[in-house]
């Protein structure tokens, strides 16, 4: 099947959700068997749905009569689980589709001919999730066809992988949480996730999504169905194992070699606001956050404790994952001096130096003091507090009298409260949960939930799609030069040349010193294709003879060296990626770029805010503001040349890679020194491939 374009609808998936009748073919009374757990499911909606039991050699399953086939089946059911071995699913398919079945969920694995039996399925009209699908889940419906029990929540779990997917609903009962719809999508051979992401946007079961998958093929229409989610008021949290198999190649040019997989993947949930997490775990805790607790507006955490040793640690987790800890105001330092004892600390983080065990209120007023200020943006609670009615059973009731007054705190600022306690559990905790105030048993795991939470709520991005260009590009870096100029990019004044008699051209228009450039390689620094510096014309026209003698005829350019002062080399790139689309990349620029692999990637195209952005993430960010002494450069034309790259790149569906670099920006601007645009191989023309072949390798 083509799977390059699926369509991005929900068309014939409410055969998934709520069927009028089911039949379970394969349906067994053996626990160890998949037939069981799918009969038993199936059976617990029997009073919305009809049931039917399908196997040939049984009258009987569960109580319930048994079919030897579908054609003895009193009336047609509307979705037939499959569950019979590989050879037999193309015979049971074609009798299905000759009594009008409408849906199929296939739970076999190793079908033979899977692609051509999903072809029949969907030419008749139907639809298939699976193969090799571990099940499907609805809890508005009373639809469970799937091995294992689900605990109904508000949590779509949408995954390639059937057991990964149960994990994540196991994970999520334990943690109090349920799943308001399960699809394991196996193969995806027809409906696949976007098709069913689109299906959870109007769900009103359904808060969040829990999102596995393991390709990302069409994944322009899915992170246009992310957006559509997330605009609906649902958050996404995504799991994958390395992103893309399809962009798992090395480009040739920097920008392609300078990017993973999972950079392109968390690119592309970042502008559909959407968040990658490691773990189903990972998933599950921050979960818990997003459906309890009010979001933070930004990164500023307040860290508060009765322990200097436990506020410190919160403090310095806090700042190595990206939240800030700023010191207070002398203004909010001295009301919080007020509440606590000499001794305590005031600024950030807050000890409470023993206030606490004297009066259980003062982490309600300091929690309350806090919230309201208008210098965090969320609180972390660390250490003992959820434990005091645990040990001193006396004091049991006046801690819940604290977190209810917390709770109206947090209800009252609209921002989150995060607290880890050291306590496993207690009437404290549980209270907590119920006033929205998220806790958990050590810091690393409330700080990476309230880091996720912000991320998710600082992601999200409009992508605007330029109308797109069929011009042919060109071999090299003066057809380069010629798309980027156009674009508003500034390189430097050069003449092309051919020949030795060319040279006088450039004398009499340029001025030295010069640069040479052989204009067709890739990799001219390798190959011996790139002179600077070249003082006068007699040093020119040795360089041109060397380099003509080693490289033979082709489009040479000479052009003035860039001498200004106080330049940083910047990389700008972009590629396109087989499956999620094109991308632009920045980064550290020159001939150590590989090395140092200082990078931030985005989905193209990007707006000013969001070039801007990119840059400061750099890790070579100050040499832009200037360093020791060295004047700043002009990051307005910096982000200028970012945004018309990024640009280029999503208007040229021929493009699959642009490589700036380096792009010299000083006080007054920026000047390309060097360029390539690569252009898919399948739309290349085979003149302009003939001059690459020696330098590709």
């Amino acid at each position: 099947m083509d799977r390059t374009t699926p369509p991005v609808s929900h068309a014939g998936l409410h055969v998934f959700r709520d069927p009028a009748s089911v039949a379970v073919v394969g349906a067994s009374s053996d626990p160890a068997k998949w037939g069981y757990w799918l009969a038993e499911g199936a059976l617990a909606g029997r009073h919305r749905r009809e049931i039917y039991l399908v196997n040939r050699s049984r009258s009987e399953i569960l109580g319930r009569a048994s079919h030897r086939s579908l054609g003895e089946l009193p009336a047609t059911p509307e979705l037939v689980a499959l569950c019979v071995p590989p050879p037999h699913i193309g015979a049971v398919v074609d009798e299905a589709l000759a009594l009008g079945v409408r849906g199929f969920l296939g739970i076999t694995a190793g079908v033979p001919d899977e692609a051509a039996i999903a072809r029949r399925i969907v030419d008749a009209g139907a639809r298939l999730v699976g193969m090799n699908s571990l099940g499907i889940y609805d809890s508005s419906t009373d639809l469970r066809l799937a091995w294992g029990r689900f605990t109904p929540g508000s949590i779509a779990v949408i995954s390639q992988s059937g057991q990964l997917g149960s994990e994540i609903a196991t994970l999520a009962a334990r943690a109090g949480l349920g799943v308001s719809r399960f699809v394991s999508i196996g193969n995806q051979t027809d409906v696949r996730a976007a098709e069913l992401l689109v299906d959870l946007i109007a769900d009103e079961a359904t808060r969040m999504v829990a999102l596995y998958l393991e390709g990302f093929s069409a994944g322009e229409h899915l992170t246009e169905t992310l957006a559509r989610l997330r605009e609906a008021g649902k958050y996404t949290l995504l799991l994958t194992v390395g992103g893309s198999e399809a962009s798992t190649r090395l480009a040739r040019s920097h920008t392609g070699s300078l990017t993973s997989n999972l950079d392109v993947v968390d690119a592309a949930a970042r502008a559909a606001g959407v968040v990658r997490v490691n773990t189903p775990s990972e998933l599950v805790e921050v979960a818990r956050l997003l459906l309890a607790s009010a979001l933070p507006a930004g990164n500023r955490v307040a860290i508060v404790g009765d322990s200097g040793g436990q506020t410190g640690i919160a403090a310095d987790v806090a700042a190595a994952a990206t939240l800030r800890v700023p010191p207070f105001s002398d203004r909010l330092e001295i009301a919080l001096a007020q509440l606590l004892p000499d001794g305590a600390a005031c600024s950030n983080p807050v000890d409470l130096a023993g206030a606490g065990e004297k009066d259980l209120a003062c982490y309600a007023d300091v929690i309350s003091l806090l919230l309201d200020s208008d210098e965090v943006d969320s609180v972390v609670l660390t250490g003992y507090f959820g434990s005091y009615g645990v040990d001193t059973p006396s004091l049991a009731g006046r801690e819940l009298e604290i977190v209810d007054a917390m709770g109206a705190a947090v209800t009252e600022a609209g921002k989150p409260l995060i607290v880890q306690t050291m306590v496993d559990g207690s009437a404290a905790t549980d209270a907590m949960w119920k006033q929205g105030i998220p806790v958990y048993g050590n810091i690393e795991t409330a700080i990476r939930a309230l880091v996720d939470a912000d991320r998710l709520v600082r992601a999200g991005r409009p992508l605007a799609k330029p109308a797109a260009r069929t011009d042919p590009i060109g071999v090299g870096y003066l057809a380069a030069q010629k798309v980027l100029t156009e674009a508003g990019i500034r390189f430097p004044h050069g003449v092309p040349v051919r020949r030795r008699t060319d040279l006088d051209a450039a004398r009499a228009q340029l001025n030295a010193p010069y640069v040479l450039k052989a204009s067709w390689l890739e990799h001219k620094s390798e190959l011996g294709g790139v002179r600077v510096g070249l003082a006068d014309m007699d040093a020119l026209t040795e360089a041109f003879d060397t380099m003509y003698a080693s490289l033979g005829e082709g489009d040479y350019v000479v052009e003035e060296l860039d001498a200004r002062r106080h330049t940083v080399e910047i990389l700008v790139g972009a590629r396109r990626d087989p499956d999620l689309g094109p991308i632009v990349v920045v980064g550290a620029g020159g001939t150590e770029a590989e090395v140092y692999r200082d990078v931030a990637v985005e989905m193209a195209p990007v707006d000013a805010a969001t070039a801007r952005a990119m840059l400061g993430r750099l890790a070579c960010a100050p040499l832009l503001r200037g360093w020791r002494g060295r004047p700043a450069v002009d990051v307005d034309a910096l982000t200028e040349a970012v945004v018309a790259v990024s640009e280029v790149a999503a208007s040229h569906p021929r493009i699959s890679e642009i490589d700036v670099n380096p792009l010299r920006v000083g006080p007054h601007g920026v000047l390309a020194v060097d360029a390539l645009i690569v252009e898919d191989r399948e739309t290349r023309f085979p003149s302009m491939t003939s001059r690459r072949t020696d330098s590709e390798d």
